[in-house]
């Protein structure tokens, strides 16, 4: 095993074995400031987050990430903008397989959240997806393709179903004690 993964492998079982349920914010936040790519200004994860390769993750300003989410930054990577509210175990994407593939090969891309992006409840993003600014996906949405600007989606496989005001002037916090 390649010494880079192995260093990898470790880090990611501190955080997702033992660190992930501790009901300390201010231990997880000091964690996950070294060992994500980024992590933004006035974010916060609670309970029960995994990250899968955190280098490749990268946290904008101001976002809620709710307990439970799964961050597969394996071989790609995950960008999240500013004031995004990720809802509980949403999961985002990055690697799969190519299903036509008589080798059973690796398929996949970066995935891009723009700012002010609400993604509610077990909503799947999946690999190579940009999902536009001020955009939200629906509870349960599976997203396989972009997401333009300020649209609303919903369903599997999401799709629109609706517009949202470009007219967004909010910015996340919300730090529950004890999660």
């Amino acid at each position: 095993m390649d010494a880079k993964v192995f260093v990898g492998s470790i880090l990611a079982f501190a955080y997702n074995g033992l660190l992930a349920g501790v009901p300390s914010r201010t231990l997880r936040t000091a964690y996950l400031r070294t060992y994500l790519a980024r992590y933004g200004t006035g974010t916060g994860v609670q309970m029960g987050c995994r990250f899968l390769n955190g280098r490749k993750i990268h946290l904008g300003d101001r976002n809620v990430i709710n307990f439970g989410c799964l961050f597969d930054g394996r071989r790609y990577a995950i960008r999240v903008g500013n004031d995004v509210s990720i809802g509980p175990e949403a999961a985002i994407l990055t690697l799969g397989h190519d299903p036509q593939s008589p080798e059973f090969a690796d398929q996949g891309g970066d995935v891009v959240i723009g700012d002010k992006v609400w993604i509610c409840f077990r909503a799947i993003i999946l690999p190579g997806v940009t999902v536009g600014e001020g955009a939200v996906v629906g509870a349960g949405a599976v997203v396989s393709g972009d997401v333009e600007p300020y649209t609303i989606v919903a369903g599997a496989p999401a799709r629109v179903v609706g517009r949202r005001t470009n007219d967004l002037r909010y910015q996340c916090g919300f730090y529950p004690w004890l999660v």
